[in-house]
């Protein structure tokens, strides 16, 4: 299942206000951008290399905006995701700005990347 993919389900559990699987999150992000490395490249090319380093990292997460979570993903994958989620693409920023960082953060334990 793909980082986006499994997002489907969180998402819907976000909006009904169920507890959210932070790992299907990042498992649907991470297979639909080439893995975790690609994700954090990705990120990291937009500019949020600080933040990233932050959710890889032990210590605290640094937030991410939904405006920065915009422009570092391309519209194809925000108008796809949103797609296979069924949430509207408008929402669909925001609730990653919510969820990704905490995801990372518990796929990436002790501070080190999967390989």
């Amino acid at each position: 299942m793909g980082l986006f993919d499994g997002l489907g389900s969180v998402i819907s559990d976000v909006l009904s206000g169920k507890p959210v699987n932070l790992m299907s999150i990042a498992e649907q992000v991470f297979n639909n951008a080439g893995g975790l490395n690609g994700v954090v490249a990705q990120l990291q090319a937009a500019g949020l290399g600080e933040q990233v380093a932050s959710w890889i990292g032990t210590g605290e997460n640094l937030p991410v905006s939904a405006e920065q979570i915009r422009s570092a993903l391309t519209s194809d994958q925000l108008a796809a995701l949103a797609n296979s989620l069924g949430v509207d693409i408008g929402n669909l920023p925001q609730l990653l700005a919510e969820h990704l960082p905490k995801a990372v953060d518990q796929a990436s334990p002790n501070g080190v990347l999967p390989s």
